[in-house]
């Protein structure tokens, strides 16, 4: 089924970038990836250049939600949003719960629908194929184009050289009111590939060889940028299934350059949709495809852009294609990576198979699993489940051998419909997680390869190569070569420019500092589970209990220490300022990890590094994070048992209190700590005027009553 037509003009297209702030040529050097960003960005200060870190409000080209389209509706219509900004910038796809035949799933699935002619948004019903695959084949998905959706694996468009990257439920909300969401820039990290796969080895290898070897999160939370002389031979098929599990590996973006590679691909897809048409010579041809036509093609050849000499790179790693074999990941973790050489030797058996996701079910890897399984049938005892990434596939070969056809859609991946693993029970998929209990029960174990090999083992009954994999044409079958280049960036730091800041929003933060010394702190240390699904909890309420599976007297000394405290003038926020270790944050989804905070007096939270996802949440509701390391390790020094996290302060408290008193300034990012020692100044990189903007206006809710009135 073809979407309803409303689709982005060319004159849509330069509106939209209308807002975009022009950056003069002999401005700061730039990736690729911060490139495609400032050209999305919007409202941007005079003269501004993007780069990792900033805090910007984006114009996406594309914003994409699957099933969870009903909560964003939902939540769309709470906010009291009733009209869709922009209907061209949307896109529907329904693909997860696809095998639901329940009259629930079909009603939520026919409301989806009604809503989506109502407001004249692109709509792609259940079969007609997994949303990213969809997104890559009608091209929302372009190069240099910045498209997010709600679903973790939007990361996939990068292997189009698309800037792709997931969003919360809350923000697609937004989109949909404003056309617009907020965005922090993230870190860069260059990986280069050197050398040339093997014949039999894939893309599917590389990403599980990648995970496993750099498995100590030297990319979490980065925007990944593929270079080198190994890329040019790598299929868009490869690229797509790297760029998809780099999710998997951490990271927020994962992008493939344009080169003639990518053009040959997109050339051929022009020519089949042209080769659809019943144009001739007493037939007009119809209107151009609205996003892969010659007209983008042209353009994007004549604009190619690249990353600028002396960009900035967090970390710079290498990694040989020329000495990977196949590569298996698991059971039940991603970081487990083992040489299929090795591990076959093992005869590790199977009861189930998986040819399925949005990973490795495309036509190519169909036709891989096809060539395997032809003229074979399926081991007795185990079955073997296919579903395409698309509605167009080739099947004769897969049925003919035995295998059990589902719908176009996700299914097994994501834990839905058919073929769920059993306790006790192996398998071996595609897919691109292979979390305990994802697929199935906890106590079942669960494989990823590539489809051949899942094709394979399918039919032998245990994990093993196909018959055509010439060993003698592999290397060594041990560990590839990876390593980590000297030096982590191509250039000194660019130091954060002086910015204006968004009226009302304070010039300075300060208050009593309380120190959590501990990493990893979860939502669930942060606001118990229990409380998560009472829907009438008051804010107040959420004060009493912050913190409480963490330290239960937290949110006590919160309530104590705050009405000593006051401001210094009207442009100073004051409160209590919680400063903690490396992944804070980290966990569920839960929004009120953050709310619960806010309530409590807590404006202002500083830590190492953060959760990605607590972090939106947290600026979403108007909660302000912080990273800065420095502080974290001075603090972690001089008052945390042992001089390191983990075991509470050196008297034995989980929350360290010792009478600092901090200012943050928001202009310049001086952070002044004063105690008993004396005083310190440190840095941080401030939030920009996107995210003081939703600060003023409450969060993110609040940005779009402002917007839409």
């Amino acid at each position: 089924m073809r979407p309803l037509p409303h689709i982005p003009s060319r004159g849509y297209v330069q509106a939209a970038r209308f807002f975009a702030t022009s950056v003069s040529p002999t401005r700061i050097p730039q990736t690729i990836i911060e490139k495609v960003v400032q050209k999305y960005s919007v409202s941007l200060p005079d003269g501004k250049v993007v780069k990792a870190g900033d805090y910007v409000m984006i114009r996406p080209e594309h914003v994409m939600t699957h099933d969870n389209t009903g909560p964003v509706i939902s939540k769309f219509k709470s906010i009291g949003a009733k009209k869709i900004v922009d209907p061209r910038q949307t896109v529907f796809t329904l693909d997860h719960d696809v095998q639901n035949k329940s009259n629930k799933n079909l009603a939520k699935y026919a409301n989806i629908e009604a809503f989506a002619r109502e407001h004249g948004i692109d709509f792609y019903p259940a079969g007609r194929g997994i949303g990213h695959q969809v997104l890559v084949e009608e091209g929302y998905a372009f190069p240099h184009t910045l498209t997010v959706a709600s679903d973790s694996h939007s990361n996939m468009y990068g292997g189009v050289a698309c800037v792709g990257t997931p969003i919360v439920r809350t923000d697609a909300a937004a989109l949909w009111a404003t056309g617009k969401t907020w965005w922090q820039v993230p870190r860069m990290v260059k990986v280069e590939f050197r050398g040339k796969l093997a014949p039999g080895v894939t893309g599917k290898d590389v990403i599980v060889a990648l995970c496993g070897s750099f498995n100590n999160d030297e990319v979490l939370n980065a925007a990944i940028e593929f270079t080198g002389e190994g890329v040019s031979a790598l299929s868009v098929d490869d690229r797509l299934t790297i760029s998809n599990m780099t999710t998997e590996w951490g990271a927020l973006v994962g992008v493939f350059p344009v080169d003639d590679t990518l053009l040959s691909w997109y050339e051929t897809a022009l020519a089949r949709l042209e080769q659809w048409t019943f144009a001739s010579k007493s037939i007009p041809p119809p209107p151009e495809h609205p996003r892969i036509n010659r007209r983008r093609l042209d353009a994007l050849r004549a604009t190619n852009l690249m990353s600028d000499l002396g960009a900035q790179y967090s970390s710079h790693l290498i990694f040989d294609l020329s000495t990977l074999v196949p590569h298996v990941s698991g059971p039940n973790s991603v970081k487990i990576s083992t040489p299929l050489p090795k591990l076959e030797n093992q005869q590790i058996a199977i009861q189930k198979a998986y040819l399925v996701s949005c990973t490795n079910s495309r036509v190519s890897d169909i036709a891989a699993a096809a060539s395997v399984v032809e003229g074979k049938k399926v081991a007795e005892g185990v079955e073997f489940y296919v579903a395409a990434a698309s509605s167009m596939g080739h099947w004769n070969k897969l049925i003919a051998a035995g295998a059990k056809v589902l719908p176009a859609g996700c299914g097994p991946c994501i834990g839905l419909g058919t073929g769920l693993l059993e306790e006790g029970e192996t398998g071996i998929s595609a897919t691109n997680r292979n979390y305990k209990g994802r697929m199935g029960h906890p106590k079942a174990q669960a494989y990823l390869a590539s489809p051949a090999v899942v094709a394979a083992s399918a039919v032998k009954g245990f994990i093993c190569s196909p018959g055509s994999l010439d060993a003698t044409s592999l290397p060594p079958a041990g560990a590839p070569v990876f390593s980590i280049a000297s030096g982590s960036s191509d250039a000194a730091e660019v130091p954060q420019a002086e910015e204006p800041l968004f009226p009302g929003f304070p010039a300075a933060f300060s208050g009593r500092v309380l120190f959590a010394p501990q990493d990893n702190l979860n939502t669930d240390a942060l606001y118990p589970g229990k409380y998560t699904y009472q829907d009438d909890i008051t804010l107040a309420r959420q004060a009493q209990v912050v913190m409480e599976n963490y330290d239960p007297s937290f949110a006590g000394n919160v309530a104590t220490i705050l009405p000593s405290l006051s401001a210094s003038d009207e442009s100073t926020k004051s409160g209590v300022v919680l400063v903690s270790g490396y992944n804070f944050g980290t966990g569920s989804s839960r929004e009120q990890a953050a709310t619960a905070l806010k309530a409590a007096g807590v404006p202002l939270v500083i830590a190492g590094s953060f959760g990605d996802i607590f972090k939106r949440n947290a600026i979403n509701n108007g909660l302000v994070c912080l990273e800065c390391p420095e502080l974290v390790a001075d603090l972690t020094a001089t008052y945390a048992k042992g001089g390191a996290r983990g075991a509470g302060g050196r008297d034995g408290e989980l929350t360290v209190d010792k009478g600092h008193e901090i200012r943050v300034s928001m202009t310049d990012g001086n952070v002044t700590l004063r105690g008993p020692d004396g005083e310190k100044i440190y840095k941080v990189r401030t939030v920009g005027a996107s995210v003081q903007e939703l600060w003023v206006c409450g969060g993110l809710e609040g940005f779009i009553l402002k917007s839409i009135r």
